[in-house]
């Protein structure tokens, strides 16, 4: 499926699913942590439930509890029988927790998209994912958990930049997802208002190599499509360097519009391609 944005939608607020589902995101993501509260996380369970039993063509993953959590056993029994598009699993810690998880399925999962830097031990785990990659939806991370979890003040400078120990982790999750052969999905954009700002993340985001982005207001969600969808000039110079090379198949290297292209340029260019055609499927 294309990821290009992913909308949180707390799971105890039936009352906003059509909406979020109208919002033109590529998934939602239909939360049972950190939003929902406990006393409200068995109403969330039915109503995340039964919007999946008619949710329409909107892709739909659904954020369960921690796997150490009291909660996260009443999450699968509640929603795999839903038959969601994907789970997203909070505080992975690697590929063992992906096993983890399909052993307490006790069934067949779908898709998981793990928010892969919660904790200080997940880091030293990011580039264990490639042993399970056919199991992933993706690859996210998470700048608000760790900094908590090690007792930060923060994860930004006051320009809104990550500070550098969380750059890192950024980093790390992106070559980890790449590694893995799946989707690179950034972390959110907390400032709603900032639609500027947004834009600037978004097109940094797309820059490093990211391919998607989570959203957590239907607002965000045109600007991060738009970000992570090639342009037409994109489109046509990715055109041009495939033309290239195929009319000169045992080239190494070329020259188009006075620069040097070469192999990686054709892959980078079949790749854009690729994300274009899925974008106007």
């Amino acid at each position: 499926m294309q990821l290009r944005s992913l909308l949180f939608v707390p799971g105890d607020r039936p009352e906003r699913f059509p909406k979020a589902a109208a919002s033109g995101a590529d998934a939602l993501i239909l939360d049972l942590e950190d939003s929902v509260a406990p006393d409200n996380k068995p109403a969330a369970r039915a109503a995340i439930a039964a919007w999946l039993a008619d949710r329409g063509t909107v892709p739909c993953f659904v954020r369960i509890n921690p796997l150490d959590s009291d909660h996260v056993r009443a999450d699968l029994d509640a929603v795999i029988g839903a038959r969601p598009d994907g789970l997203m699993l909070p505080k992975a810690a690697g590929a063992p927790s992906l096993r983890q998880l399909a052993e307490l399925a006790g069934a067949p999962l779908p898709p998981v998209l793990p928010i892969a830097s919660e904790t200080p031990a997940a880091v030293f785990t990011l580039g264990s994912y490639g042993e399970v990659g056919a199991a992933l939806a993706g690859l996210t991370w998470g700048a608000e958990d760790l900094p908590a979890a090690i007792g930060a003040a923060t994860s930004r400078n006051p320009d809104g930049s990550y500070t550098a120990p969380y750059e890192m982790v950024r980093a790390l999750t992106l070559f980890g997802a790449h590694a893995a052969g799946v989707a690179a999905i950034e972390t959110v954009y907390p400032n709603i208002a900032d639609t500027d700002g947004l834009a600037a993340y978004v097109a940094r985001g797309r820059r490093d190599g990211f391919t998607g982005m989570m959203a957590i207001h239907p607002s965000q969600v045109a600007i991060i499509n738009a970000g992570f969808s090639p342009s037409e000039a994109e489109i046509e110079h990715a055109r041009a360097v495939i033309a290239m090379f195929a009319a000169n198949p045992g080239a190494g290297a070329l020259k188009l519009d006075g620069k040097m292209i070469d192999r990686p340029h054709l892959k980078q260019a079949e790749a854009l391609l690729a994300r274009a055609a899925a974008g106007r499927k």
